[in-house]
């Protein structure tokens, strides 16, 4: 059982420092509304990580390849993507608007947690890429494990506490800039994060129009790495 914690805990870093929009939208929301703002938000984004586990290991492997290899769903979830980076982009002058009266007027912004933790969990699960990192998992590491239910329940545990802790530690980080952040700032951040989440969202359309191309590229990717 240690051995396979030991096991578990790089891949929750590696799963922590994976970039993309998740990642950005995190430091975001804790430079700008707080540690238990972006903590909420992560525990959504850990909601859609058990989702993706379950889908994962209770299908079979044919369903599983098929829907992660879907062109339809690269293409879906791209252009939600784009929607939310578009409408969070148009909203961020208002939002401006909104941040300067409240300085002026000296309010006092309250967070709506629940919010924030279905925004970190849908965010999370329209990233088809996602399944694909915990389908690799349980068909990588389930054999090593025995299959044992109890084994591959403390080894993801593990991940996803591992992952949560580094987060924490990320979340406070940016929030050292919380005090330095001026409305004007917080505009400018709020409109590059949005462009972010429409970058990333063409790259999942983009997949979907030429999945052929994606294969290429880690063909290309795996030779080099055995070189």
């Amino acid at each position: 059982m240690i051995e396979d914690v030991f096991k578990a805990i790089p891949l929750g870093i590696l799963l922590a420092f994976t970039i993309g929009p998740v990642f950005f939208v995190l430091l975001e929301t804790s430079a700008i509304k707080g540690f238990r703002a972006a903590f909420s938000f992560d525990l959504g984004v850990v909601l859609g990580d058990i989702a993706f586990i379950l889908i994962a290991y209770f299908s079979t492997n044919k369903i599983l390849h098929k829907i992660k290899d879907d062109p339809s769903l690269f293409i879906f979830g791209g252009i939600l993507l784009i929607t939310y980076g578009v409408i969070s982009f148009i909203k961020c002058k208002s939002d401006y608007k909104k941040d300067i009266r409240n300085a002026i007027n000296q309010v006092v912004v309250k967070r709506n947690y629940m919010r924030l933790f279905f925004k970190g969990f849908l965010l999370n699960f329209i990233n088809v890429g996602v399944l694909g990192f915990w389908l690799g998992i349980i068909i990588i590491f389930g054999p090593k494990l025995e299959m044992n239910d109890d084994r591959i329940f403390i080894f993801i545990t593990t991940i996803l506490i591992t992952y949560l802790f580094i987060d924490c530690i990320k979340i406070l980080l940016a929030k050292q800039l919380r005090n330095k952040l001026t409305p004007k700032r917080i505009f400018k951040i709020k409109r590059i994060i949005s462009l972010i989440l429409v970058l990333f969202g063409f790259v999942l359309v983009l997949q979907g129009f030429f999945p052929n191309e994606k294969q290429k590229i880690e063909n290309v990717i795996q030779d080099i790495r055995k070189r």
